[in-house]
This record gives C-alpha cells, structure tokens and sequence, in this order.
C-alpha cells in the first residue's frame, strides 16, 4: 500500500505491539487493507522483542553462564551485544513481514486523533492522514518515576530499557521496588558482577504471594549476594559525581545507599498522553487508560484498546489474547471476552524462577475453601533429576487442592522451569483436571514436569 498525504484504510492499528501486529496480521491476510503506526522505528514489535521479555531474558541467560575468569565488563559489553543483535533481527523481521504485504503499510510517526474516524501523523508538508472505520490502539505502557525528590533529574536515573542497551556494567545498582521488573535486573546485574540493593516500600517482598513463597524468594536473592531492604521509604536522592546517594527511612531511623545506576521500578502507566483521545470522544480513567467493555471496545464502540492501554494486566499474552478477542469481534462470532480468562499463569524471572496461577493458599482460605496443601522442597523431589542435572536444586514447589472435589485451586513453582510447568498446571485448573490425573499422567524423563507425579501422589495419599 503507497503512502499518500490522505490515506483511507479498513483497519488503522496504532502501535506496533504484539495485540496490535497480531490483529493487523489476521486482518491483512482476511484481505483487509491495513495500516499501522508506530512512533519509533525502534520499537518495531513493540515491547516484548525490543526492551522487555526478549532482552531481559537474553540478559537472565548470558549472566548464568558467567564465569569466574571472565572480565565482568568485558562479558557484560559481550552480552548487550548479542542482545542488541538479536533484537536488531526480530526489529526487521517485525517491519517487512507486515510493510511487505500488498494490502498492509507501517508509517513510523506520532499519531493524534482529529476526529472519532481520522489520525493525524507529522506537521506541515509531512502531514499524513489516515481514516479508518475501525481502529485498535496499541500503544502500550511506560515506567512510572516516582516523586522522589533529586530522582527525576540524577544523572544516574536508568530506564529498564536503557539497561538493555548500555555496554557499560554499573558498579552499583539501586533498585527501587521489588516487584517482577525489579527483582529479575536485580538478579540479571547481581549474576553479572554489580553489587545490587533493593530498596521495597512494603513490609515483605512480593505481598500478593503467600509469605512462605516471598519468603524462599528472599532467600535465594540473599543468598545470590542481593541486599533487599524491605519497609524502606526513599526521600530524596543526592548527587555527587561519580554516584548518587540514596536517601531512605526504615524501622525510624534514616539511612542511605550509594549508586552508580538507579532504576526505578515501581509501576507503569498507558501510553496515552499526545493521542488526543478527547477528539475521539474516547473515555479514560484517571491513569490515563483507555476505559473498555470486555469486548475491549472503547466508549466509541469502533476503536478498541488492546494491551497494557487498556489498564489490563501488564504481560504480552494478555496483550495476544486481547487480539483474539478484537480479532473474534472484526472476523468471527463476536462472543469471546475478556470474562472468558481463568487461570492465568505468570512468571517472575529470577534463577530459578518463580511461576504461579490459581489460588494462594491464603486466598482458598479466605474463601472458607476445604483444601489439601504440599509443600516440597525441589532438592527433596527425587522424581525431579533434572534439578540435579543442571545443578539447581534451590526452591520449593507449592500446590492447593480442593479436598472435596480434587481439583488443584492454584500453585506457586519457585524452581528450575517453572515458566514450563505452570502451563501445565494452568491447563489443568482450566479443564478440571484433577490432581490424582495430573498424578498418573506420563511425563518424560529427566523433565522438571515429572515432579508432578511424586508432589501429588504425596498429597493424595
């Protein structure tokens, strides 16, 4: 498709994450005709290959694999490398599998409503127009900083993406937050040689998981060389040369932490600010998202938000799933939504790493549930080799039953491929297996999966 001044479109996609290419894909290949704008033309794709899940769990593996005799800079200059590579290849391929299409263009520009049906790209005599009977937004989301006094404007302020992309090992790294985007670069920088502190707001690590899954999760970071510094208030950062100081209360008492690098990780908010939804008529909450039905239609029912836009769960498959559910609007039978979603699974990418879905162990409680609980550690499994074999045997494996019914309620894996067996696990709550089937099924040896046999034959008997 050529790009002109006046474009008319079936389908106009803004943003090139993975709700927005998925649907613009399908749609192209229904032989609609498409285009799709993306602000920067380093951001093909979106987050996930570019600054997010890819990179970062490059960076996870290349610091497993650092040896003692390696130079920490020189390995870490290596790494980014490769993931700059990497990225680099996914970035093309994003661009020509959707621009080569007869029926399909990628315009690399900022986007701005001017009307319910038409956006604006660039000013002047490189202003672009697109309408479109259909839009889907995709914009994303971006870190939030927090009004820390000196954070905004320290020299040492780091973006998660830029962690990504500096060749330069930071010797000390101040993590503020201890949620999934902290604890996986504190452990990414801690494997690679900087000296790493976590300073988390709350009382304890990861509040939504039961404590004696935060608190294995501690310890493994402790004992990876991790300080983290629980009900610790940052007030103010300070600036001097070299390093910035961080500046917290804990306990009533003040103290302070040096560093040469400081990312903040306390949240993200949508991408909405310079759409100019008002134009739209399109209705936002108060963080900015776009407000949608479960359908993910906007309050104009034509222009849909799929992603971390629309104040969802933050994590590329529910960004994927919310394509399916526009994709089932635009192509199919209209009846998929965002209600038809149980037991989704999400991992935490520390080594090993922790994955969970379903009920904790205190919610099945809360809701008077009669339950069964195993608890095991992974060094204690013995129909689970493969720990042995690669040499991580830290962790535990959590699971809750429904005593009645025996259907598993939920489970927290803190173990080696943990982001492996929860699909399995997920899959179960989904469909109604039970743990006794879970417990007979056949699983391949040496795997991780197997475990399953002995951890719910345990809890049955």
């Amino acid at each position: 498709m050529e790009i002109t001044t006046a474009l008319t479109a079936d389908v106009l996609v803004i943003g090139f994450g993975k709700g927005g290419k998925t649907a613009a894909h399908a749609l192209a290949e229904a032989g609609r005709r498409v285009v799709l704008i993306e602000r920067s033309e380093n951001m093909y794709g979106g987050t996930c290959p570019n600054v997010g899940c890819v990179p970062t769990k490059m960076l996870v593996h290349y610091s497993g694999t650092k040896r003692l005799k390696d130079d920490a800079q020189e390995f870490f200059a290596h790494s980014i490398a490769g993931v700059r590579a990497l990225t680099s290849a996914f970035r093309a391929g994003n661009f020509e599998a959707l621009n080569g299409r007869d029926n399909a263009v990628v315009i690399t520009g900022t986007a701005r409503f001017v009307d319910p049906y038409t956006v604006a790209i660039g000013e002047g005599p490189d202003l672009v127009t697109v309408t479109a009977p259909t839009i889907l937004v995709n914009t994303g989301s971006e870190p939030v900083i927090p009004p820390i006094p000196g954070l905004a404007s320290s020299p040492h302020l780091v973006s998660s993406a830029e962690l990504t992309r500096t060749r330069n090992l930071p010797e000390r790294l101040v993590v503020l937050g201890g949620g999934y985007l902290g604890l996986e670069f504190a452990g990414i920088y801690r494997h690679f040689g900087t000296e790493v502190t976590v300073l988390e707001a709350a009382g304890r690590l990861l509040p939504r998981e039961d404590e004696d899954i935060a608190g294995s999760v501690g310890e493994i970071l402790s004992g990876d060389g991790i300080r983290v510094v629980t009900g610790a208030k940052v007030t103010e950062v300070r600036d001097d040369g070299a390093v910035s100081t961080v500046v917290y209360e804990k306990d009533g008492r003040t103290h302070t932490v040096e560093a040469s690098a400081l990312l903040p990780a306390t949240g993200r908010r949508p991408v909405t600010d310079g759409l100019r939804l008002d134009a739209a008529g399109v209705r936002t909450a108060e963080n900015g998202a776009i407000v949608v039905d479960e359908f993910l239609r906007s309050s104009q029912p034509h222009i849909y938000a799929l992603g971390d836009v629309n104040g969802g769960e933050q994590f590329t498959y529910i960004s994927l799933d919310d394509a399916r559910i526009v994709l089932d609007q635009l192509l199919g039978e209209g009846k998929r939504s965002t209600g038809d979603r149980r037991a989704v699974p999400h991992t935490l990418f520390i080594t090993p790493p922790l994955a969970t879905v379903g009920l904790t162990e205190s919610q099945a409680r809360a809701q008077g549930l009669n339950i069964k609980v195993s608890r095991e550690k992974v060094a204690d499994i013995v129909a689970m080799p493969r720990a042995y074999t690669v040499e991580e045997t830290r962790g535990v494996m959590k699971f809750v039953v429904d005593s009645d019914t025996d259907l598993v309620l939920g489970a927290a894996l803190l173990s080696i491929d943990a982001q492996e067996i929860v699909n399995t696990v997920a899959l179960a709550i989904r469909h109604g297996i039970t743990a006794t089937q879970l417990r007979d099924s056949i699983y391949t040896h040496p795997s991780s999966t197997e475990a399953l046999n002995e951890v719910f034959d345990k809890l049955i008997r």
